[in-house]
């Protein structure tokens, strides 16, 4: 049985992966699939002060939430699937859960974004290429704007244009 791991945070990008996986099944129906979410840590700051059952529930409820839009598609069409949750770095938490699962491989969503926006910005699935000998199928997800096609995201030409305008001044 073909193992397969679907990294799931609930984007728009994550589903396409989920609807590529649903259309292997349609075609191949022994494949085990496994969900997993990846919760960012609180800090330490918050930590401090929270008990950890309340941090666990809040962990935990933040998943299901992510969740929830891909359950809710296997479960129309009656798919079998295992839930997993982690806390930590996303990158290296599919890295380690592909590795102890024993995935064949990871289907994941990724945005359509430039180099240089993937640079900046950081990009998931390109630090999972670094970090995992378990292979990846990268499912390009919706198609960027015309700002993002050419490297100029909303909140950094936001930026350059007040910059613009304060110079001007």
């Amino acid at each position: 049985m073909l193992k397969v791991l679907v990294p799931v945070d609930g984007s728009s990008n994550s589903l396409h992966a989920v609807r590529h996986i649903l259309s292997e099944f349609r075609r191949n129906p022994a494949i085990d699939i496994h969900l997993l979410n990846v919760q960012p840590p609180f800090s330490g700051n918050v930590t401090r002060w929270i008990d950890r059952k309340t941090i666990n529930e809040a962990h935990v409820e933040a998943s299901e939430l992510a969740l929830q839009p891909t359950r809710q598609i296997l479960d129309e069409v009656s798919v079998p699937y295992s839930v997993h949750l982690a806390v930590g770095a996303k990158a290296s938490s599919i890295a380690e859960f592909a590795q102890q699962l024993q995935c064949d491989h990871i289907v994941i969503g990724t945005a359509r974004k430039n180099s240089l926006m993937r640079t900046i910005e950081g990009s998931v699935t390109n630090k999972l290429l670094e970090l995992t000998t378990v292979p990846v199928i990268a499912v390009a997800g919706d198609s960027p704007s015309t700002w993002q096609r050419y490297g100029i995201q909303l909140g950094v030409g936001g930026g350059l244009a007040w910059l613009l305008v304060a110079a001007l001044e």
